[in-house]
């Protein structure tokens, strides 16, 4: 059990250095960072370690945590921190941009995404939205996708300029996507950690410790066009299971499920 604590402790700390840098970096102090690591002991402890049928109590929330019974509960009570907004602003978009580059309605000859008229044709924006973001005015996607740089328009056509969700410029839509994908990842290592050995997640890199400075620019790029080209397919192949996609997809229940490819540098 020790040597499990030191190890755990070890890779929490190198976990936590990038974080506290980006936490510094936006000027937030120690004191704050520790009471959202309260606020989220308590919130996991209450819907995770419950006993089946039994109410989960302050004081087993404060067994769990090692906080007072006082403090967990003022922890329990703060505002709940809204993690769906952006969330479901960026799901939505990302929805569009899949439509886009797989549905034959939106593509070229070539299978390229078209450029669209904003409404007023089956194969307008507009028609685009509806399609994958439901009942959700057009305006407010095409505001959305401009705000994330995914999209140009002009004399009423809208060309998709990037293949991805990729925040160029708004800071705090790229600090919402640092904590959604980092949680995605870390789960992964949660679940394969625990030893379901008949059903581990897919976790794999491939890294090399002795690459010259100068060489790094080129094996990004070419790095960069591989995973790109294997997302696309991946995307393909996922949107045919997708039900907002493809509504003749049959089963109950509605889960999420991804693939992730990550490039790094040290």
């Amino acid at each position: 059990m020790k040597d499990m604590k030191s190890a755990v402790t070890h890779a929490v700390i190198k976990m936590l250095r990038p974080l506290v840098r980006i936490l510094m970096k936006n000027n937030i102090p120690y004191g704050t960072f520790c009471e959202i690591a309260k606020w989220v002991y308590v919130d996991v402890a209450s819907k995770a370690f419950a006993i089946p049928g039994r109410k989960q109590t302050i004081s087993r929330i404060a067994v769990i945590t090692g906080l007072s019974r006082k403090e967990a509960s003022r922890v329990r009570d703060l505002p709940v921190h809204d993690e769906l907004a952006s969330a479901d602003r960026t799901h939505r978009a990302v929805r569009v941009i899949n439509g886009w580059l797989t549905d034959p309605d939106f593509l070229d000859a070539v299978g390229r995404p078209k450029t669209l008229p904003t409404e007023g044709t089956p194969d307008s924006f507009a028609s685009l939205v509806k399609k994958y973001s439901g009942d959700i005015p057009h305006r407010a996607v095409l505001d959305e996708m401009k705000r994330a740089g995914v999209v140009e328009s002009a004399d009423g056509n809208i060309k998709l300029i990037s293949e991805g969700y990729v925040v160029s410029g708004d800071e705090i839509e790229k600090i919402n996507i640092f904590g959604t994908d980092s949680a995605e990842f870390i789960s992964t290592i949660a679940h394969n950690i625990a030893g379901n050995s008949n059903h581990p997640f897919f976790q794999r890199k491939v890294s090399y410790d002795n690459i010259p400075e100068n060489a790094l620019p080129e094996l990004q790029g070419t790095l960069n066009e591989i995973a790109r080209k294997y997302i696309k397919s991946i995307d393909k192949l996922m949107s045919k299971y997708d039900r907002d996609t493809n509504p003749s997809v049959p089963g109950n229940g509605r889960r999420t499920a991804g693939l992730g490819i990550y490039y790094f540098e040290k």
